[in-house]
């Protein structure tokens, strides 16, 4: 029998979109969708639903961390309208993609370490 794994290590599994259970199997199909079933120790992860946590968490991380910057370059600078699309609209996109898909691992992982699906054996 294997050893419980803490939160802080299911966490992290997670955090590196992988199996909650195992550590090694692929948690993702694609880039944002759960896989069906974990390829390595079979656990079905089809079930598990991060909701809308993720994209709030990165709502308000962005929120902060465009706007604060974009009023101090406005405020102190006052460039052109085509500066402000040119710097920020790339800067969400990329920081977007990038900020939802651990939160995703972490929060289905979560799920996992407190039997949000059912599932035949507790970890």
């Amino acid at each position: 029998m294997t050893a419980v794994p803490t939160t802080a290590s299911l966490l992290l599994r997670g955090l590196r979109g992988r199996c909650p259970r195992c550590g090694e199997g692929r948690l993702f199909q694609g880039y944002l969708g759960i896989a069906e079933r974990c390829p390595v120790c079979g656990l079905a992860l089809a079930d598990h639903d991060s909701g809308d946590g993720p994209a709030v968490a990165a709502t308000f991380i962005l929120g902060v961390g465009v706007t604060a910057p974009a009023a101090v370059l406005e405020l102190t600078l006052a460039p052109p309208l085509w500066v402000h699309a040119a710097l920020w609209g790339p800067l969400v996109l990329g920081a977007t993609l990038l900020l939802l898909r651990p939160p995703k691992g972490a929060t289905v992982a979560l799920q996992y370490r407190h039997r949000s699906v059912d599932e035949p054996t507790r970890p």
